[in-house]
């Protein structure tokens, strides 16, 4: 009966793969004899009489169910069905673009076959840099290396002065480095110049709600390091294990890599190779994951741009009853001396880009989501069918918080175009060529524009957050409103959460019904708020207990940053040529925030598409329109920075102290 069913889908996926290919070959034939009243030559997409265009559209729109159909039967059938690949064209198409969350046409006129630039096109897979092994004869000197590191970890995390001081401008805790030099001699040449590298040095604490052991084998995990970390972490490896016992996370020492970002591409990734260590103390009831520098002794790395290194850093974990932990987190490091785009300066350069803190805040917010995937006992579960459905959904908004991340970053070496020559210019686009399955298959084009807002990132972060509110931007709703149908909280604070929005269009418009699957996430590192429209099939699939990591996304969205002002300078100029206010209390008030937009369109099912001026131009005003639209709201809804937001919700509480 099996085979039987295999045999008619197969003869339904022939008969659809021979009337697409004849499609194809007409509109190639059609595309031949089209030339362009410009320059005489062959015509582009955007040149096409508007029937060829309506061809194209649906010959897409069949490829695209074709493509569905095929995942379904390979999943049931056990076996690989292919759909047709897109026929080699004729030439390159120019980029029909839609920006916004719905259907939206852009009144900019096509420009000329020639008016063409230059973006780089990303490789469809990244590849971890090289590094050598240790030898085995360097094991031993890892693990001397590994147990002082551990020692200096505890006493960072422990001692107060001389070694930490506290600043008198802004209270928080700065490291001594001459006392930091006489107290921890490192044993090995470290092969710098003292001269050409910044040091790191934060440290912070917070109660979060995950046991020792939970935490333990996260950070012994290198895929579920990156899950605990999907905003900081973007590529994560264990390159080898030169000691411990499988289930034994006591005395394990692990050779790793990571690259850390930020979410921008105006600030650069930072990569390293490390050692990480980690011990159990059992009469203090505590364990101890260090990562030490490995390039001490080690030279056959390759080095990243900026050069970056972890110094002894990581946390001490201590068991709290009711399955919490306390968590205390030092993060200290060399960084490379290389300019910052100054919108960003201060926040790196300050710590907080790469600090204790924003690392504890995240993990907090990560145990919280954690504890709320787990659970079962849920009362009230409305429109999600069972708790499988909601852990299926809940992995795929995970999803999409990492694609999104990753994909506005310079993660892999994903190189940005800037759209000007002036330094004040924040704009960056880049194109990508997507074939592996979780993305829509094609070009993708995206574009980042960060701006700092005088508003505190939580009263940002609340307007962004309520569809109700972000409906009334005319540039994000293009006039259509949205309903929440289904809601689920992963933190204690009432911005945490998963909403599945109903896209409600206009009464004459041919849209299909689409729904809108949203994350927002707060705390006191910042806020980020990321959606992506998804079809009703795609979330019958996640709500059917279906795996769902064959639904393609393309999110976009805004991460938020507070600032707080620099001491050292009165203002931090920005992109607007607003002055960053001198004065702030350091929690957040009357110091404004960062506030990066990210948006991304599949401006091509075609590979080889070329990017014309028009698209670039429709996306930057997309961009310009959007920050314009969401500053004009803020200053009408709160014209005083420091006066609360009617019907806003609170600022995200600060991670509890030792």
């Amino acid at each position: 009966m099996k085979a039987q069913q295999d045999r008619a889908d197969n003869v339904i996926l022939r008969a659809e793969n021979e009337n697409l290919k004849n499609e194809n070959y007409r509109l190639q034939a059609a595309l031949r004899s089209v030339i362009c009243p410009n320059c005489g030559g062959p015509a582009m997409l955007g040149e096409i009489a508007f029937d060829e265009q309506q061809l194209r559209i649906e010959n897409a729109r069949l490829k695209e169910e074709l493509d569905r159909v095929c995942c379904l039967a390979s999943r049931y059938s056990g076996r690989p069905i292919q759909g047709i690949g897109p026929p080699p064209p004729l030439l390159a198409p120019s980029l029909d673009l839609d920006m916004s969350i719905y259907a939206r046409n852009f009144p900019e006129p096509m420009a000329n076959c020639t008016d063409m630039i230059p973006v780089p096109l990303m490789p469809e897979s990244s590849h971890f840099p090289e590094g050598g092994l240790v030898l085995e004869e360097e094991k031993s000197l890892a693990l001397e290396l590994a147990i002082s590191s551990v020692d200096e970890l505890v006493k960072m995390c422990q001692l107060g002065e001389p070694l930490w001081i506290r600043s008198n401008e802004n209270g928080k805790e700065v490291l001594n480095v001459e006392e930091y030099g006489r107290m921890f001699p490192w044993p090995m040449n470290l092969k710098q110049h003292q001269s050409e590298f910044r040091t790191e040095a934060t440290r912070d604490s917070a109660v979060v709600i995950m046991n020792s052991i939970n935490l333990v084998d996260a950070f012994l995990d290198a895929m579920k390091w990156m899950e605990l970390f999907p905003s900081i972490i973007s590529r994560a490896k264990t390159v080898q294990v030169l000691s411990g016992v499988s289930g034994h996370a006591n005395g394990s020492l692990h050779l790793m890599y990571a690259e850390l970002q930020i979410l921008s591409p105006l600030v650069p990734t930072r990569e390293t190779h490390f050692l990480r260590y980690c011990q159990q103390n059992v009469e203090e009831g505590t364990w101890a994951i260090v990562d030490f520098p490995i390039d001490s002794f080690h030279d056959n790395l390759q080095p990243s741009v900026p050069r970056y290194r972890r110094r002894p850093s990581g946390c001490i974990i201590q068991d709290m009853p009711n399955g919490y932990s306390r968590v205390t987190w030092v993060e200290h490091a060399d960084i490379e001396e290389k300019p910052v785009h100054q919108i960003f300066h201060h926040y790196v350069n300050s710590g907080m880009a790469f600090g204790a803190t924003r690392w504890l805040a995240v993990l907090q917010r990560q145990c919280e989501r954690v504890a709320s995937l787990m659970a079962r006992n849920i009362s009230d579960l409305g429109v999600i069918p069972s708790p499988e459905a909601r852990k299926n959904l809940m992995n795929l908004a995970q999803r999409m918080i990492r694609t999104f991340s990753v994909n506005i970053s310079t993660s892999s070496g994903q190189s940005w175009t800037a759209l000007s020559d002036s330094s004040d210019d924040t704009v960056r686009i880049t194109t990508r060529k997507i074939t592996e399955p979780g993305q829509p298959n094609g070009v993708i084009l995206s574009a980042v524009s960060t701006t700092w807002l005088p508003h505190p990132h939580y009263h940002v972060f609340d307007l962004l957050r309520d569809e109700r509110r972000r409906a009334q931007l005319d540039v994000l709703s293009n006039g259509n409103s949205l309903h929440e149908v289904a809601h689920i909280a992963n933190g204690s604070h009432p911005g945490n959460c998963i909403s599945l929005l109903r896209i409600n269009v206009a009464s004459n418009s041919s849209q299909s019904v689409e729904l809108m699957l949203q994350e927002s996430c707060t705390d006191q590192s910042g806020s980020h708020v990321v959606y992506t429209t998804i079809d009703v099939d795609a979330i019958q699939l996640a709500m059917s207990g279906e795996d769902p990591s064959c639904i393609p996304l393309l999110p976009m969205g805004f991460a938020i940053v507070p600032v707080v002002p620099n001491n050292d300078c009165n203002i931090i100029t920005t992109t607007d040529d607003n002055p960053m206010p001198p004065s702030g209390d350091g929690n957040g008030h009357n110091s404004g925030c960062l506030l990066t937009v990210g948006l991304q369109v599949l401006a091509s099912t075609i590979p080889t598409a070329k990017l014309n001026l028009s698209s670039v131009t429709a996306i930057n005003n997309h961009l310009c329109n959007t920050v314009h639209q969401i500053n004009a709201a803020l200053s009408s809804i709160c014209p005083d920075n420091s006066s609360s937001m009617v019907g806003s919700s609170t600022e995200p509480a600060a991670p509890p102290k030792q």
